[in-house]
């Protein structure tokens, strides 16, 4: 069997940039393995991942919305959306570009950019311009001034899914001024399924082939600096179980992970892609391994969702699903936080005579570690 598209209405929105309302597409691509992955045309999301456990019982990792108002409802967890023009943020709402300053929107408590600004890649209405068999392509061209962004910016989403269980995006970008770029997507995976929140979280190992990640102040804006990870609760290059080290950060101000860590010492892959991160759900099986040509991740534990505990109103998910404070983690794969302004920073910066590109693969699998159990 080779892999499948299916096509299907998903529901009615609003287009930001023309407040026109459109029919909004979802596209869902199936391998011979039963795992599945659903894209929609807003925000070119992912909505779902669906995958098989050690028990062939599928269930959905990725965090998602049934509906179009619930992700509107939802706009600022950002979940499963594209981010850019420039992932992560913006200190100030400037940068130098070409010698000029440039002042984008500040959309975060009017004092820095956070993915994109007010109306973001993850808000757009995406146009697909390409179906095969494997696969999906989405475009948006974003004009000369979006957002205070130089430059109209043509951006290509390539979405592709094999019978190896792998899970693959590729970025592509062009531009007819020089801009910044630096996309990336915000989906939040358990492993253990979408609906197992703290609990499901808390089971899961985690391993990032780092050794740096970005220093950040108390705004989590760049200081320009790396730091070691050694003898840190950064320090994950030997798998960690996430429910004991989330306990960690009692005495830090971020209660949780939202770091960039450094890859490849902060070097782009030239040739290919290669391994950054490792997730494992021992109870189920699930393994989710992240390849990516970036050099970095920003390594995230869902902290600013709702703390139902603490009284905060809650998400309503799919499947009616309450989505909580540490219970879904993103591995979004960029350039860092904030290089515009920091020349020791890899460039994000495009010039009309090139292309961006960037790839990242998730790729799933079951270890069956529980069968020496079992079997005993």
């Amino acid at each position: 069997m080779t892999v499948t598209l299916k096509e299907e209405i998903f529901g009615l929105a609003i287009n930001p940039l023309t407040n026109v309302p459109e029919m909004v597409r979802r596209y869902t691509l199936t391998n011979a393995n039963q795992m599945s992955v659903s894209f929609i045309q807003l925000g070119a999301i992912i909505q779902s991942v669906r995958i098989p456990n050690v028990y062939n019982k599928v269930e959905d990792v990725c965090l998602g919305f049934d509906d179009i108002a619930g992700y509107v409802a939802n706009k600022s967890a950002y979940i499963g959306g594209t981010l850019g023009r420039v992932a992560n943020r913006v200190a100030n709402g400037e940068f130098i570009c070409n010698d000029t300053k440039v002042e984008v929107t500040k959309n975060f408590k009017d004092t820095y950019q956070l993915h994109g600004g007010f109306i973001g890649f993850d808000s757009v209405i995406w146009e697909v311009v390409n179906k095969t068999e494997n696969g999906i392509t989405f475009r948006h061209v974003s004009p000369d001034g979006d957002e205070g962004y130089p430059g109209k910016l043509t951006v290509l989403i390539h979405y592709w899914l094999d019978n190896q269980n792998r899970f693959g995006i590729r970025y592509e970008a062009a531009t007819d001024k020089v801009t910044a770029v630096n996309l990336s997507n915000h989906a939040y995976f358990n492993l253990a399924g979408h609906n197992t929140g703290r609990k499901g979280l808390a089971e899961h190992t985690v391993e990032i082939i780092s050794s740096q990640i970005v220093d950040t102040d108390d705004a989590q804006i760049p200081t320009g600096q790396l730091l070691d990870v050694d003898e840190t609760v950064f320090d994950l290059r030997l798998p960690v179980l996430l429910g004991d080290r989330l306990l960690q950060f009692d005495k830090h101000l971020i209660k949780g992970y939202d770091n960039c860590f450094v890859l490849n010492k902060g070097n782009a892959v030239t040739s290919g892609t290669s391994l950054a991160a490792k997730l494992v759900h021992p109870p189920s099986g699930r393994v989710l391994e992240v390849w990516t040509d970036q050099p970095g991740l920003q390594f995230y534990t869902a902290n600013n969702l709702p703390d139902e505990e603490a009284g905060e109103a809650p998400m309503i998910g799919k499947d009616c699903t309450h989505y909580v404070k540490h219970g879904s983690f993103c591995v979004e794969t960029e350039k860092f936080p904030d290089a515009g302004n920091h020349s020791s920073f890899p460039s994000i910066f495009l010039k009309p005579d090139e292309k961006y590109t960037h790839e990242v693969v998730y790729k799933f699998h079951v270890e069956e570690s529980w069968k020496c159990c079992c079997n005993k």
